[in-house]
């Protein structure tokens, strides 16, 4: 079954559907197709506006609040000792899909991001998620992550936050 049934959701024009693990009445969360590092994830506003400030203040506020929920997730099952939270705020800043989209990236000490790493890979072609999506597009049989193994983490990270959001006592 579906996990949102009768629902799409897209990432600028990329039907991510299999691939969100939580969603709000503003934003969704989906797995990435290529991680800089393990649990690398995309926070996302639904409407699929290019710029931080075409967003309205409740899809603003939704979607860093959804970012600092995950976050507690994420701190738990890959152990994060802290986060890249990065926003390419348009083309000329990185940006490769004109959606807004939140990178969390959790940080252990000593991991292989170390210093300024993350942030040459979110800017080099390690970051560009809209020609990784592009080519899963194109190529079915992409490595290293399939749609199957995607599929598969994002069903998990869905578990995940239920079990912390029933035990904040949100649901």
């Amino acid at each position: 079954m579906p996990p949102f049934p009768g629902r799409t959701i897209n990432f600028g024009k990329f039907n991510v559907t299999s691939q969100v693990f939580h969603l709000t009445p503003h934003s969704f969360a989906l797995v990435n197709l290529k991680p800089l590092l393990p649990g690398h994830i995309l926070v996302c506003p639904l409407r699929p506006l290019p710029r931080l400030s075409d967003l309205s203040q409740p899809e603003i506020s939704d979607l860093f609040t959804t970012v600092t929920r995950i976050q507690r997730t994420l701190t738990r099952l890959y152990k994060a000792d802290a986060f890249n939270v990065a926003v390419q705020d348009g083309e000329a800043a990185g940006q490769s899909v004109p959606h807004v989209h939140c990178h969390v990236i959790p940080r252990t000490v000593g991991d292989p991001g170390g210093g300024d790493k993350v942030h040459e890979w979110l800017e080099g072609e390690e970051g560009d998620v809209g020609r990784h999506q592009r080519e899963w597009a194109k190529d079915e049989e992409r490595k290293p992550r399939g749609m199957e193994e995607m599929e598969k983490e994002a069903r998990w990270l869905r578990e995940e936050m239920g079990r912390d959001e029933e035990g904040a006592g949100r649901l």
